[in-house]
């Protein structure tokens, strides 16, 4: 995917392989409950869709990634990493400290790793496993 730097959203989220990116990536017509669209959290000046609308920091750019927080993590940011945890087996505090210790080259080479479709090389969908360039899709979810 291009500039993939670009889609790691401050939270730590790498937004190439959500299903509302993959579905706007991948032009899958929308379809309002089955395909949100997404161009990714920094390309659309959210500075992350879900955290940005509780900190006031990423909101007004006096930081740029969660990591950067004084007091982080912060209890909203462990809440969705929790969160996406156990229900995806994905945590953005494990990836925000690989990025902060080795870099987002390093985060971005384990999540192509987790993520690559053997098929055809795409990225799958963290949210439904499946790859929006060669699977069928019914929704984002499955």
């Amino acid at each position: 995917m291009e500039n993939d730097i670009q889609l790691i959203a401050p939270c730590g989220m790498f937004c190439g392989i959500c299903s509302s990116y993959l579905a706007h990536h991948y032009q899958v017509p929308r379809q309002r409950g089955k395909f949100p669209h997404c161009v990714g959290c920094r390309p659309r000046d959210k500075q992350c869709s879900w955290m940005k609308k509780r900190c006031e920091l990423l909101h007004d750019h006096t930081i740029e990634d969660c990591c950067e927080f004084p007091a982080y993590p912060c209890g909203t940011l462990e809440h969705i990493s929790e969160r996406y945890r156990a229900k995806y087996g994905m945590s953005f505090l494990h990836n925000l400290e690989l990025i902060r210790d080795q870099g987002e080259d390093a985060l971005l080479a384990e999540l192509k790793e987790l993520f690559a479709c053997k098929q055809c090389g795409g990225m799958k969908s963290i949210h439904n496993g499946k790859c929006f360039a060669c699977d069928e899709i019914h929704s984002w979810k499955d």
